[in-house]
């Protein structure tokens, strides 16, 4: 039996969200980009996205199945050619700034535009 995940984490007391768009979590950033994480909805979202902080067309990743447990990560067009260490560290950011209005990383971030070549 799989535990469900609780996707809906009071807000962080340390973020003023007055005039701001509800469904945004927080922002984070690597050495290029910084990156935007909105909710699917403002209570029990079942998924999040990450966007491109300049430029929210562009999307990163999407992580649906919160509720379920069921986790399923979709890389956007662009950016499903970076490196695994890349990617792993943006997950990670990404749930970090999702559930706590920050990340959690004490890794030092990837280095620019990795890409990754198995052939």
């Amino acid at each position: 039996m799989s535990t469900s995940i609780v996707a809906h984490a009071p807000d962080n007391p340390n973020h003023d969200r007055r005039g701001a768009d509800p469904l945004v979590r927080g922002i984070f950033g690597d050495r290029q980009n910084q990156f935007t994480v909105r909710a699917s909805s403002a209570t029990a979202p079942d998924s999040f996205q990450v966007s491109v902080a300049e430029n929210p067309a562009n999307l990163v990743l999407i992580v649906s199945g919160l509720n379920t447990g069921h986790l399923h990560a979709t890389w956007g067009q662009g950016w499903r050619g970076f490196a695994p260490d890349w990617k792993a560290w943006f997950e990670d950011s990404a749930f970090g700034v999702f559930y706590n209005g920050r990340a959690i990383d004490n890794r030092p971030r990837p280095e620019g535009r990795v890409r990754f070549c198995d052939g």
